[in-house]
């Protein structure tokens, strides 16, 4: 993993694809408020989640089987709703699957650091 000058590990930035579905309902730039935004990241399990798509994406987006939690789907998709109204994370349907990723452009063009924040984060064993 590499780290930035700043001690965080490097977030991977994956080019977007030309070819997305669109995405699902998520607040605007100009909506994004720190305080949903703080309040979506004080659960643990988002914070992994964030913290996983930061440093370990594989894709431009994933579903949530590539996360490998072990917790109901119910429970998994109202923690990946919660990301996405607080505009932490887009989401696209691809058939029956929604993927995500994080929004890091619009995330740093608001909250500037706070996804270092979220990078350096070391979650409890």
């Amino acid at each position: 993993m590499s780290v930035t000058t700043t001690g965080a590990p490097a977030i991977k930035v994956l080019p977007e694809p030309s070819d997305l579905p669109g995405p699902l309902p998520e607040p605007g730039i100009e909506e994004l408020r720190l305080e949903t935004v703080l309040g979506a990241l004080s659960d643990p399990l988002r914070l992994t989640i964030v913290r996983k798509l930061l440093l370990e994406s594989e894709d431009f987006d994933h579903s949530c089987g590539w996360f490998g939690l072990d917790r109901p789907k119910s429970s998994l998709t109202h923690h990946f709703k919660a990301l996405r109204e607080a505009g932490i994370t887009r989401q696209r349907q691809y058939g029956l699957e929604r993927r995500s990723h994080v929004r890091v452009e619009d995330l740093n063009a608001r909250f500037p650091g706070l996804l270092e924040l979220v990078a350096a984060w070391t979650p409890r064993d």
